[in-house]
């Protein structure tokens, strides 16, 4: 058998974390005299602390490695879970890089049109009849307030995302219909609905995207630009457009400095 010592620099994991996954249960030396209190490891824990060194490095918590180590809770299961963790990141500071280049290029900018995955999200979303589109900002906030009042400890994911659907086959002006949905965190017990609020998991989406700066009115432009992509390259439209609203009324006074991104789902 091996030293603490000994084992620490095979492993090459410090004693003092050998101690804490002691202390958590994850790794128990195979011998402990009780004179002493020298703590002995066999060989092929090794290869259990090596295990324990691989899931932390892919960003596992204590307590998760604890679940499969000890709970046998299933790896892939876990491991799906973070995957998922590591893409909403991932595509977190991608759009603020995105953003960032934005703003860094704006003195000089022309709109660009880019292809992004946009990944899975659990929604709830709320359908309904503009009777003209300035009531579209009352009807987000209406929106958000239902559905607190239905379930007060629901909560937004980080960072934000949602977006409207404008659920018409044209463009009209008047009696919109429109749909708002808004990304939430997944409880473990289903979130109440009504008529009016519902939830749905919307599936990982690959989009083609383009950032429009200014007032709605010229949204018109934008979408031009993007569908004339679509036409160019030869791509097929696979669900409604999103117009998440990044920039607004809300925190914009200026109406040049407001900032849409317009998303367009694609097979």
């Amino acid at each position: 058998m091996l030293r603490i010592g000994d084992f620490s620099k095979l492993s090459k994991v410090t004693i003092k974390a050998l101690r804490y996954y002691e202390k958590e249960g994850l790794l128990i030396p195979k011998h402990v005299d009780v004179f002493n209190g020298y703590r002995y490891y066999e060989s092929n824990q090794l290869l259990d602390v090596a295990r324990i060194i691989s899931l932390k490095q892919i960003g596992l918590s204590i307590d998760e490695i604890k679940k499969i180590i000890i709970d046998n809770e299933s790896l892939e299961k876990i491991l799906k879970s973070r995957k998922k963790e590591l893409e909403k990141t991932i595509f977190k500071y991608s759009n603020q890089l995105s953003r960032l280049n934005y703003l860094l290029e704006e003195k000089d900018m022309k709109e660009e049109i880019f292809e992004k995955i946009v990944p899975a999200y659990y929604v709830y979303y709320k359908e309904g009849v503009l009777k003209d589109y300035s009531e579209a900002s009352m009807f987000i906030l209406e929106s958000g307030q239902e559905c607190m009042e239905l379930n007060p400890n629901i909560k937004c994911i980080e960072p934000d995302y949602c977006y409207v659907n404008y659920l018409d086959g044209e463009y009209k002006d008047k009696n919109i219909k429109i749909r708002y949905s808004q990304a939430v965190i997944k409880a473990d017990k289903p979130f109440n609905e009504n008529n009016n609020i519902k939830f749905m998991d919307i599936p990982e989406t690959k989009c083609i995207c383009i950032y429009h700066k200014g007032s709605y009115d010229t949204l018109g432009k934008s979408y031009a630009k993007i569908m004339k992509y679509i036409e160019d390259n030869k791509l097929e439209i696979k669900d409604y457009p999103r117009e998440c609203y990044i920039d607004g009324i809300w925190n914009k006074d200026n109406v040049e400095e407001w900032l849409t991104e317009i998303q367009v789902p694609i097979k």
